[in-house]
């Protein structure tokens, strides 16, 4: 599996249009023990944001960009800094570039044709998109029951009611969602509460992973 994830239980997907909270949401989320950020590009400011990110995010912390659709933003987000791409679905040119540009990429899938074309394109870890709607937990047992070896990161509702049970399953190296930081706590500055949802998150997922995996 993808070797950035392995301390990294918890990957928390942000979107917001202010750049100038950058420097408080990364160390709020570090404060919490979560020491990455996927900053989605579904908002006009989004590539600003992740600028600021990199700028100001604590040492260990890894930036990513994530909705990234084509090859012209896996340019503009390896311009700006980022460690890490994520894409919603599975696209074997935006996998390329990414690698090319030296950043780790996570490819959503879908279904068992995608996991087994990512799996001959050499991707170890996948996202699961949106897991909610394709079975969940369920669906990802079976997956890891045909492919031996392939990572899965469930997204799409997601959240501290279901994370434990997601974090049990040797295939699930970590989790990606949006509660620990919503926009409309974003927007009002309430960071605070990012500190703790991080804190709680991260405790649940070292109680729940299986043992032998590294949780900060």
């Amino acid at each position: 599996m993808s070797g950035w994830l392995d301390s990294r239980p918890i990957i928390p997907v942000v979107i917001s249009d202010a750049p100038e909270i950058a420097a408080d949401l990364a160390n709020a989320l570090d404060a919490g023990g979560v020491t990455c950020a996927e900053i989605t590009l579904r908002t006009p400011r989004g590539l600003e944001l992740l600028m600021a990110m990199v700028a100001h995010a604590p040492a260990g912390f890894a930036v990513g960009a994530g909705t990234v659709l084509d090859l012209y933003q896996v340019d503009a987000v390896a311009g700006a800094g980022a460690s890490f791409v994520v894409s919603p679905g599975y696209d074997p040119e935006i996998v390329d570039r990414a690698r090319a540009l030296g950043m780790a990429v996570l490819p959503g899938v879908a279904s068992a044709t995608e996991v087994q074309r990512a799996r001959r394109d050499g991707v170890e870890t996948v996202k699961f998109f949106p897991a909610d709607r394709l079975g969940g937990w369920e669906t990802i047992a079976a997956f890891a029951g045909v492919f031996d070896g392939v990572g899965f990161v469930p997204s799409g509702g997601v959240g501290a009611d279901n994370l434990d049970r997601y974090l049990s399953l040797p295939a699930v190296p970590a989790v990606s969602g949006s509660w620990l930081a919503p926009r409309r706590e974003l927007d009002a500055g309430d960071f605070s509460v990012v500190v703790e949802r991080s804190r709680s998150a991260i405790r649940i997922a070292a109680e729940s992973c299986p043992s032998g995996r590294s949780i900060r």
